[in-house]
């Protein structure tokens, strides 16, 4: 059985997220691997496309639509965000444009949904693979119509981890590179795919034993940290505190490997 929810506020704030999250996927499918117009933002590396923009609008406006006393965070500035709004939606329209403007098949939509603070819904969609991952808190974590769980791994040696870089990687001193360079000499292997809210998803669907990221954004990681929590994985800073909204620190496991993790995280680990 797909995922379903007896909360009725939260079954209605699901159908729309999965509902938008396909239909803005709809327009990345037909936009792939056709002439674009890119755009940078912060850097040269960050960049920005028609698709992005066209994704968030179509979004936005839907909740808008549907739900106008709700706060929206969005990436490309759509939204209009209000910490007095009793749910607030982030959104990623399109997490890993880079890939896309290249024509490289990892990019989804990521949608997460707060209510007074709390995560409460998830919707990340792959609209190549046609997978929609998704959680409501207390519900579970589900790809389809398959409950997912994290893998039960305990040995880092055989542990396969994914990371990114963040996008003052050409001019900034903290740069992951170490982090990097510790993991990939102690895992069994290590992926840079492009997408955060992918990665996030693949620990929670056992594809990934774990996932580090730093200098991300809210819209990054709303969804796909209660898609992991859910799935009975593990997320904190690199010091294994609380990790914060905004996606500065992004240490994710399965639960077994964090210690390791975060071991290979600090600065001179073997």
């Amino acid at each position: 059985m797909p995922l379903t929810t007896t909360d009725p506020e939260l079954a209605t704030i699901l159908a729309l997220a999965r509902a938008l999250a396909e239909d803005a996927g709809s327009i990345q499918r037909d936009r792939y691997e056709t002439k674009l117009s890119i755009e940078t933002k912060s850097a040269a590396i960050d960049l920005v496309t028609e698709v992005d923009r066209a994704c968030e609008e179509l979004i936005v406006k839907g909740i808008q639509a549907a739900r106008p006393e709700d706060a929206i965070l969005a990436e490309e500035g759509y939204g209009d965000d209000d910490d007095r709004a009793r749910f607030r939606w982030i959104i990623d329209p399109l997490d890993g444009t880079t890939n896309f403007a290249h024509g490289f098949p990892r990019f989804c939509v990521s949608i997460g949904v707060e209510r007074e603070g709390e995560r409460v819904v998830a919707v990340v969609y792959d609209p190549l693979l046609e997978e929609r991952f998704e959680a409501v808190r207390g519900e579970g974590a589900w790809l389809r119509d398959r409950r997912l769980t994290v893998t039960s791994e305990t040995d880092f040696g055989r542990a396969l981890v994914a990371t990114g870089f963040a996008y003052d990687v050409h001019r900034s001193e903290d740069d992951n590179l170490a982090s990097f360079h510790n993991v990939v000499k102690s895992a069994r292997g290590i992926r840079r795919d492009g997408s955060a809210a992918l990665d996030l998803c693949y620990v929670a669907a056992a594809r990934l034993d774990a996932y580090w990221e730093l200098k991300l954004h809210p819209w990054d990681v709303a969804a796909g940290f209660l898609i992991v929590e859910e799935a009975g994985g593990r997320i904190t800073d690199f010091r294994g505190g609380p990790a914060d909204r905004e996606g500065r620190e992004v240490a994710s496991s399965n639960g077994p490997l964090h210690a390791a993790l975060l071991a290979q995280l600090e600065p001179g680990a073997p």
